[in-house]
Parts: C-alpha cells; structure tokens; sequence
C-alpha cells in the first residue's frame, strides 16, 4: 500500500513540474513573440515615416441646460491652444492631470506656463503618472519649486516594485481652472500629440466644470506626500442631471464607467458608435453590443489598423470574428494614430474621456469620464464619427476569416494574455 501511494505521489510531482514547464515555455514563446511584434511594428514605421494630417473639423460651443458650454476639440494644436489661453486668465487656482508629460517643446511650454502663472500667485498643482513617465529624463520632471507637484507611484526600489497597488496607474488627462474652464479626455502633453495623432478632448465652462476641479481635489488629497498642500474645492457643486463626471478608482473598486457604458448600450434603439484606441471588450460588452444588432441598432466600432500597442492590437483581433458574425460594423482607422475614447447612443447620449474598453481601464486604472445627454452634442459626435470613417475602411467577415494561418496561431498563441489587458 506504502509503494502505491508513493507510486501516485512521484506521478503528482512529475505532473506538476510538467504543467509548470508547460508554463514556462509558454510565457518564454510569448515573450519571443511580443519582442517579435513589437521589433516589426517599429521597422514598419520606420520604413513607413511619418504621416501628415487626418480630417477634421471645428466645433461650436454647445449649451447645456444649467448655462455651462461643451466645446470638442479633435485637433491637438487647437486643444492646446484653449488650455494655454485658460491657463493665462486663471486668477484663483490650476490643476493639471495627465497620464503622459513630454519633456520636448510642447511639454516644456506647458511647464513654463505653469510656472508663470505660479510666480503671479496662483495656485499650481500637477499630477502625472510614474510608470508612464519612467523614460523622462529626472531633470524635466523636476518642476520649479513654485508648481506643486504629485509624482504618482514611480517604480523605482525592490518594495515599489512589488507592491501590487502600483498596477493601478493614472490615467486621467484632466485639467481644472479656478473651477470655472474644465478639460477632459485622451490627449496627453507632448509635441507628438499637438499635430500627429488624432484625439479627442472636451472643454467644459460652467458650474458643470467643478466636477473636473473636485476629481484633481479629491485624488490629490487621497495620495498626496506629506509635503504637498491639502486642497478645497471653491464654489458649490452641480445637481444638473445633463452631464456626469464618472470616476474609476481602483483602490476603492468603484467602477462607474463600465456600468456607463453598459447601460448606454442596453438602452439603444437605433444606433452606436465608438471609437477607442484600444478596444478589447470583456463578455459583458460584447454580448450587449451583439444584443443590441439583433434588436435592430446600428452597432459600428472604430479602432486604429495599427495603434502604438501592437500587443493590444492582436489581443483586440480575438475578438473580431464574434463581433463581425454578430453584426457589428468594425472600421479600421488609417495611417495614423486615433487615441479617442468616445461614443455617442441614438443621437442623445455621448461620452469623452479617458476609459478605453479594456480591462485595465474599465478595471484597473484610475481613469474619468464625462457623459453628456444633449442631442446637439451627440450630432457633433456624430459628424465627428463619420468624418473619421473617411479615413478608415471597413473589415469585413469575409475578409478576417481569409487572414493568413500564421496571424491565427499568433492570436492563439497570446489569448492568455487577455485577462492581463
């Protein structure tokens, strides 16, 4: 009896070093194979060069129903020029949050504006993440001391490297000034974004922009170093029901925007269009968009044909063949780089912000988003939409199911690494 049980657990041991190996080459093959896709993504864009201009257009001031003003903005150079121009008539305070902060000329104009109004005696303060700036040189991320500064989580040391809290990452690209001019969207701070991405921003003016002051306050005051101010809020908040500002933060596990999207979706009778840079959709959202084909809407999706992830981008293509056999128009955006983060419901009901539909940002990140109810906005968000399909072309069915056999076993290959993303 001795001799069969140890029979059974010498078979256990081997089974387990067995699935552990198995581990293990995988994590090396797909190792391999995203160093492979991302050296061939980087050659492809080397050889391609740059691309100059996309479609884009203008867009009027909105009015909502409290007296606040919505204003998109889909070209870099204009966002920033808004921001530079509320920047130079602030009189109280200004917030700044941004996932990304270049240190070229756009970044350092920011910067130096800052600074500017921070010696006038305007209160200053910026947030940026760690991670996303590890690879910015020390100096630049040194701000004058007059700007007060909130340098989230950067990786560096044994204990920042194992804490598992530094998986949550900021990805808020937000500003606030004297509460009254509010931005939010997916536009970093850099030269790179300024002219040769497309994106989408937000401006809000208003009692509706204290919602942007108090999700800088609130998240500022939630991690701030001991060294840095305690902020308040000035002035009372909005009731108005026309637009939210939705908020994920991780570390609480409160997830609004998700549940956004979702109950937008589930309500739709007649159309949706989004468009996100990094689209991979869990369960939950593809079987409502499906749901929503066969209940008659007009379902279409607008991703870059090669965003600056390349990994996203396979493990997005996953999912194509469930979408395109349910229905859902999927457009492929060209040439360039779309970072938006946008969708508009049945002519009504629109969203900017900094979510994509990923699990890191429905899940993992702190992140904000703005809905809005306004049919003259979502009819800016459509011509918004349809513009840029000029610039796409449409995959179709048959076309993904005649990929070549090697992009099939590349996809097959990295699928495990879609719980990660």
């Amino acid at each position: 009896m001795s001799g069969m049980f140890s029979s059974l657990r010498r078979t256990m041991v081997e089974f387990r070093w067995m699935v552990v190996r198995g581990l293990l080459i995988l994590t090396a093959v797909q190792a391999v194979l995203v160093a492979v896709l991302v050296g061939m993504a980087q050659l492809r864009k080397r050889r391609e060069g740059p691309h100059g201009g996309f479609p884009w257009e203008e867009q009027p001031e909105v009015k909502v129903e409290n007296g606040s003003s919505l204003e998109l903005y889909p070209y870099g150079v204009r966002l920033y020029e808004a921001m530079h121009e509320a920047i130079e008539n602030a009189t109280e305070c200004i917030h700044v949050g941004t996932f990304i902060w270049k240190d070229d000329e756009t970044g350092r104009r920011f910067v130096d504006a800052l600074a500017k109004k921070a010696r006038e005696g305007v209160r200053v303060c910026v947030i940026f993440d760690g991670l996303a700036n590890a690879f910015v040189s020390s100096k630049f991320k040194n701000f004058p001391d007059e700007i007060h500064t909130l340098h989230f989580r950067p990786i560096w040391g044994p204990r920042k490297l194992v804490n598992p809290r530094n998986l949550f990452r900021y990805h808020r690209h937000i500003m606030s000034v004297d509460g009254r001019v509010g931005f939010v969207g997916g536009y970093n701070i850099g030269s790179l974004y300024a002219d040769s991405w497309r994106d989408t921003q937000i401006r809000i003016e208003g009692p509706d922009a204290r919602e942007i002051e108090n999700d800088l306050v609130d998240f500022w005051n939630d991690h701030r170093t001991p060294d840095l101010p305690v902020l308040q809020s000035v002035g009372d908040r909005s009731w108005d029901s026309t637009t939210v500002l939705h908020r994920n933060d991780p570390y609480m596990r409160m997830f609004p925007i998700r549940a956004m999207y979702l109950e937008a979706i589930d309500r739709a009778s007649k159309r949706i269009y989004l468009t996100h840079a990094y689209f991979i959709p869990d369960r939950a959202m593809r079987a409502g968009l499906i749901d929503a084909v066969r209940r008659g809407v007009d379902v279409q999706v607008l991703v870059p044909e090669d965003s600056n992830h390349v990994t996203a981008d396979w493990l997005a293509r996953r999912y194509f063949w469930e979408l395109l056999v349910g229905g859902v128009r999927i457009f492929l955006y060209r040439h360039i780089m779309i970072h938006s983060k946008t969708a508009t419901v049945d002519g009504i009901w629109s969203t900017v912000g900094t979510a994509n539909i990923d699990r890191y940002s429905m899940l993992g990140n702190y992140e904000t988003n703005l809905e809005v109810y306004s049919e003259p906005l979502a009819a800016q968000m459509e011509r918004m939409f349809e513009l840029d399909k000029t610039n796409a072309r449409e995959l179709t069915l048959r076309e993904w199911e005649n990929r070549p056999l090697p992009a099939k076993a590349v996809e097959r290959i990295l699928e495990s690494l879609g719980p990660l993303v």
